[in-house]
């Protein structure tokens, strides 16, 4: 009796299993491999329409990921890339690959960071890199290579007032900053949308949300700042969404046009 009862639940966790990969693939959602965030799970996403165009592109962390991730702890308040626990790579289904993205290096910060009064606060970066984790690795630190984290991309690439943050970080690049965000006009630090750069290029893109943001905004949606010009020809976002349903909260890049390298 024990084993068919065994062998039942096994069958519908199967079928439920299916019938959810059929409905992704009717609604042209394909997912990248899960990884495992403390107690829960994250992965990525993307959606295309008919022809093949990117829709929308999203990082997906489960209820119980936000509800286990450790706050107020983890040493000093900086970029901790090399603390593998709080920091994971997260692939891209190869029907991705129109986009100007290789992988998104998702970062968790349990006391903020550097500068401490702006965003000491627990919370995420998601890093949507242009380079591949191979290269994105080989970054070293801003004193080893002061020339190359320096050389900032023409302002054209760049949205207009965005400023470098200064120095650089480790298998990063350079934060260039929007002025107009929130925490730069007398309000608390609760997202942000920031770029990178590392030896003349763009090479991220980067949503910056706190934990308390995360949990306390189930449809949230704003503008991505632009550039005049892309250095790459590709797809690329304009919005950027929060959204939270069945236990999951999607971190999503929305509405991609295509831009022509200039």
């Amino acid at each position: 009796m024990k084993f068919f009862l065994i062998a039942s639940l096994a069958l519908t966790a199967l079928f439920s299993s299916c019938k959810k990969d059929n409905d992704n693939e009717k609604n042209r959602i394909f997912k990248g491999p899960e990884v495992q965030v403390h107690n829960g799970k994250a992965s990525t996403w993307i959606q295309l329409d008919k022809n093949g165009a990117p829709l929308r592109l999203a990082v997906s962390l489960t209820d119980a990921a936000l509800n286990s991730v450790p706050v107020g702890s983890g040493g000093e308040a900086n970029h901790d890339h090399g603390n593998m626990e709080n920091n994971w790579v997260l692939q891209l289904h190869p029907k991705a690959g129109m986009l100007p993205f290789y992988y998104v290096g998702m970062g968790w910060n349990p006391i903020g960071h550097e500068p401490e009064p702006i965003y000491g606060k627990p919370h995420f970066d998601f890093h949507f890199y242009m380079m591949t984790p191979e290269e994105v690795a080989a970054i070293p630190a801003y004193e080893m290579a002061k020339d190359k984290f320096d050389n900032a991309p023409a302002a054209d690439y760049l949205p207009p007032a965005y400023f470098n943050a200064g120095g650089g970080v480790p298998q990063m690049g350079a934060h260039w900053v929007d002025p107009a965000s929130g925490e730069f006009n007398g309000q608390p630090f609760t997202q942000t949308f920031i770029y990178g750069s590392y030896d003349g290029k763009v090479n991220f893109y980067e949503p910056m949300i706190t934990l308390e943001f995360l949990k306390n905004n189930a449809n949230y949606t704003r503008s991505i700042p632009q550039p005049a010009r892309v250095q790459k020809t590709s797809w690329y976002p304009t919005k950027l969404s929060v959204v939270k349903h069945n236990g999951v909260t999607e971190i999503i890049l929305d509405e991609f046009v295509y831009r022509v390298q200039s």
